[in-house]
């Protein structure tokens, strides 16, 4: 929670990654808080402890309440996913030059996206949740100290420098910074 509010507020790509990797944690723990409490709860301060424990029993209760008990992701972070969904296609729309940048990361991820579709099998997971996708799943792959081949971290370089543009851009946009003509 503390750590997920901070990283809210800096960096969407690292807040939307941590929070897969939280709702990973839960069903590792059979969405039991006495679980939780035990391996990872215990280990912050006693004087957050109460606050920690009931972010994750606010988590655990959603998750069944959505039924992603098993797999999936939380309806609050499908909407993050969708807000920069939609922020992704209104740069890509904007004739602004400013947007050249990002547009040309963009066409240049897009071949690696489109492979990543056709090797999973996500015909209907968007670009944007294709890429989060690919980048939870190399941080899995480092967590489990797998080999990763040049191909793959080739990949996963492309989509880092993309996502981490689009993550600049929603702070911006955020801020009502982004459109902002100068």
């Amino acid at each position: 929670m503390i750590i997920a509010s901070q990283l809210r507020k800096e960096n969407i790509a690292q807040y939307l990654l941590y929070m897969w990797q939280i709702e990973d944690i839960i069903r590792a723990n059979n969405l039991d808080i006495d679980k939780l409490h035990e391996n990872i709860i215990a280990r912050f301060p006693a004087e957050k402890q109460k606050e920690i424990g009931e972010w994750y029993e606010s988590l655990i209760d959603m998750m069944r309440r959505e039924g992603v008990e098993l797999k999936g992701h939380l309806q609050m972070n499908k909407n993050t996913v969708g807000l920069l969904a939609d922020l992704n296609r209104r740069i890509l729309a904007d004739p602004d030059s400013k947007f050249d940048q990002y547009r040309n990361e963009f066409y240049a991820t897009l071949p690696f996206i489109v492979e990543l579709r056709a090797k999973s099998g996500q015909d209907k997971a968007g670009e944007i949740e294709t890429c989060f996708n690919a980048l939870y799943g190399m941080l899995m792959l480092r967590l489990q100290k797998k080999d990763i081949g040049p191909e793959t971290q080739q990949a996963f370089d492309r989509i880092s420098k993309f996502i981490g543009l689009l993550s600049q851009n929603f702070i911006l946009d955020e801020r009502d910074e982004l459109f902002k003509k100068d």
